[in-house]
């Protein structure tokens, strides 16, 4: 590979004794803007308060603050590890089909029509974020196509930073709004109503499942707008994680769900994935899909599973009951009904960027930049001193 600006036939020695005598390649690269995660983590880090709080983090903490293993995760690795059958093999370059197969099961249903007529593909990836970016790649794949769609992407308000960068990197640059979760659990009615707006305005659904199970408790309830929106007859993308509600945060259990009108262009649309895929990431790791598997496999461990999750779950949405209780006994200002009106391990708590700011400056207590915390990371030693934080966020003086 020629650098730029260089013949084939140049030759030298600098002073260095570098041959060509060349500056080096990445002599002008510039710093990327740090992602507010990332400022975050650093300023957490540095922070040598005792009493400093990390409710930014990504994974279920336990009531120890600590991040939690599932305990049937736990036993199906460790017999996954001296199961003679399972040989060290690369997968297929769109995963392993038994792993897709449930992961398109959970999402859309056993009897789903689109599953039924053979309407539907599932591809495995490495984690959440390579499953948008499968799909926003599909996307422009069928924008070179076809002059029907001319864009834009739409995403919630708030959301996670990194999305409008997905859709960017696969070469989709008008993103409207960039800011998941947005903070609104939507009943089944609401949901009715938004997808009669997608179909009246010829808008195409991509759909996320970060943390499926998570919110209700159920996937199957945590899944019912993909599943009404397939009911419909509708397309649509779906990019699914099991990092979350498996616990299997290091090993990026993701799905890219596409479910179409005809059979007729699986194939086709197949053919663009793998294609895609091999230029990205040419396969993804089977070891925490395998787990997913198993457990989705197994009615009796899916009732276990299911135990586990909804535990999770219900620590959730006591955490949220006491927190907003604690916010009302001290007189906070406004209403706080909505912290147990949302559901799941984030909580969009409508703080402004001054009041998070004051947070992290005054009280040590670190929040995501929209306002959003983890409601996992609250706990019996911390929750007065976030509650108390919180009141003083709303009535000092910033």
């Amino acid at each position: 590979m020629s650098r730029p600006g260089s013949s084939p036939d140049e030759k030298g020695v600098s002073q260095n004794g570098d041959p060509g005598g060349q500056c080096p390649l990445f002599t002008n690269t510039l710093n990327a803007p740090v992602s507010p995660e990332t400022r975050l983590l650093s300023a957490f880090a540095r922070d040598t308060q005792a009493r400093k709080v990390d409710l930014a983090g990504r994974e279920y903490y336990s009531e120890e603050g600590k991040p939690f293993e599932l305990r049937l995760v736990g036993k199906i690795k460790q017999q996954l590890s001296t199961d003679p059958t399972l040989h060290p093999e690369y997968p297929s370059s769109l995963g392993l089909r038994e792993f897709t197969r449930k992961a398109t099961e959970v999402a859309l249903g056993k009897h789903s029509r689109a599953i039924v007529e053979n309407q539907v593909l599932g591809v495995q990836t490495p984690g959440f974020t390579a499953a948008v970016r499968l799909g926003a790649e599909l996307l422009r794949c069928w924008y070179d196509l076809s002059a029907d769609w001319c864009g834009p992407v739409y995403l919630s308000s708030p959301c996670d930073d990194s999305l409008a960068g997905i859709f960017q990197a696969a070469g989709i640059q008008e993103i409207p709004s960039a800011h998941y979760p947005t903070g609104a659990d939507l009943s089944q009615s609401q949901w009715a109503v938004i997808t009669r707006l997608i179909t009246s305005r010829r808008l195409f659904p991509f759909l996320l499942l970060p943390s499926q199970a998570l919110c209700c408790g159920d996937m199957e309830r945590d899944a019912w707008p993909v599943q009404h929106c397939a009911s419909l007859g509708m397309e649509l993308l779906c990019a699914q994680s099991f990092s979350h509600c498996f616990g299997l945060y290091g090993e990026a259990v993701g799905h890219l769900l596409c479910v179409l009108k005809q059979n007729s262009v699986l194939l086709p649309v197949r053919s663009q994935a793998d294609k895609i895929v091999r230029s990205l990431w040419a396969r993804p790791s089977v070891g925490g899909a395998h787990v997913v598997t198993t457990v989705l496999s197994n009615s009796a461990h899916l009732v276990e599973w299911q135990g586990e999750v909804k535990h999770i779950v219900e620590r959730c949405m006591l955490i949220r009951a006491i927190l907003r209780e604690k916010l009302r006994l001290l007189g906070t200002p406004g209403r706080w009904d909505h912290l147990t009106q949302q559901g799941g391990l984030f909580c969009c708590t409508g703080l402004n960027g001054e009041q998070v700011e004051f947070l992290s400056n005054r009280r040590r207590v670190y929040l995501l930049p929209g306002g959003c915390l983890n409601v996992s990371a609250i706990n019996c030693r911390n929750l007065d001193y976030i509650a108390e934080s919180i009141h003083l966020a709303l009535t000092s003086s910033l």
